[in-house]
């Protein structure tokens, strides 16, 4: 845990970074990232790329008068955004700045995420199809980015309703998710609402053993273990432990319809080293409706 606290402190001077791209899913995501941001006491910085997105082949020639208009056409998506963050984020407003970059987004956010405290993404942008897929910003970041990656979906979760819902981690007792039970009891601190702590405690469907048996308490000591000495730290978190048999992806989705963001980390007891992103972490940025933060162990330059 010490080590933790003392990541956490790193990150302290470290900006929200918030990408943006003129999409309805891109401003509840710079909505959602307001908020973060005031909560945090950090600064938000909202971005855009200009750049054209080509594909293979050779890029276009632009002449200045082509990069004038799509560097006019960045910054009209960043006002409207930061106009939606200041809104979202009342009287708390943190200090919002704003860039417009030409370079390829998704290099651009992951090198920026070395000295970023989070970056927050839409689950989907202009380019997507199909409302149930990833887009390929958030697609990458999940898997590429050296910090905490937010992926927020067609709701930011900051209403009146939404903010009064507990924080949801996943926790299944490997060091991956380590980080995500720290990140989760401060976002859950700072948000001043409960944590519902869930562990999966077995991978396939059955009925729940309401007492004895070697499993159940196995799941008890993970949670238990995982969860040790972060109550102490965060005093003002209520805890609820949740203990199923079923697969973790469904149970993590079933009580997320009553959290306002789910933590968890980059890839589980069934991952192996190297792993960018493990099956539970990848359904559930596909799937949970309200925000989602996937956390990894900061890579330090």
């Amino acid at each position: 845990m010490t080590e933790q606290i003392a990541s956490r402190a790193r990150d302290s001077d470290l900006p929200i970074v918030a990408a943006v791209d003129g999409s309805a899913v891109s401003y509840h995501a710079a909505a959602w990232a307001a908020v973060a941001a005031a909560l945090h006491g950090c600064r938000l910085h909202l971005v855009t790329s200009a750049a054209l997105q080509t594909g293979y082949g050779p890029a276009p020639l632009l002449t200045d008068k082509d990069i004038e208009l799509l560097r006019r056409d960045g910054e009209r998506v960043l006002t409207e955004a930061k106009r939606i963050a200041r809104g979202a984020s009342s009287g708390d407003a943190p200090q919002i700045s704003t860039e417009v970059v030409f370079d390829p987004v998704i290099p651009h956010l992951i090198v920026t995420s070395r000295e970023t405290r989070m970056l927050v993404v839409g689950s989907r942008g202009l380019g997507a199809v199909r409302r149930g897929l990833l887009g390929s910003v958030g697609s990458a970041l999940v898997r590429h980015a050296h910090c905490p990656v937010a992926v927020v979906h067609s709701m930011s979760a900051t209403d009146t309703v939404s903010i009064g819902k507990p924080v949801l981690v996943g926790v299944d007792g490997t060091r991956n998710s380590e980080p995500a039970v720290a990140l989760a009891f401060e976002e859950a601190s700072r948000r001043k609402v409960g944590l519902v702590a869930l562990h999966a405690w077995s991978d396939s469907t059955g009925p729940v053993v309401v007492s004895g048996g070697w499993e159940r308490e196995a799941g008890e000591a993970v949670l238990a273990e995982s969860l040790a000495g972060w109550s102490e730290r965060y005093p003002d978190v209520a805890v609820r432990r949740v203990l199923v048999r079923d697969r973790p992806v469904r149970a993590l989705l079933s009580e997320a319809e009553n959290a306002q963001l789910v933590v968890v980390g980059s890839h589980g007891r069934g991952g192996f080293t190297g792993m960018l992103l493990g099956s539970t972490s990848a359904a559930l940025v596909q799937s949970v409706e309200c925000p989602i933060v996937v956390v990894r162990e900061r890579t330090l330059t």
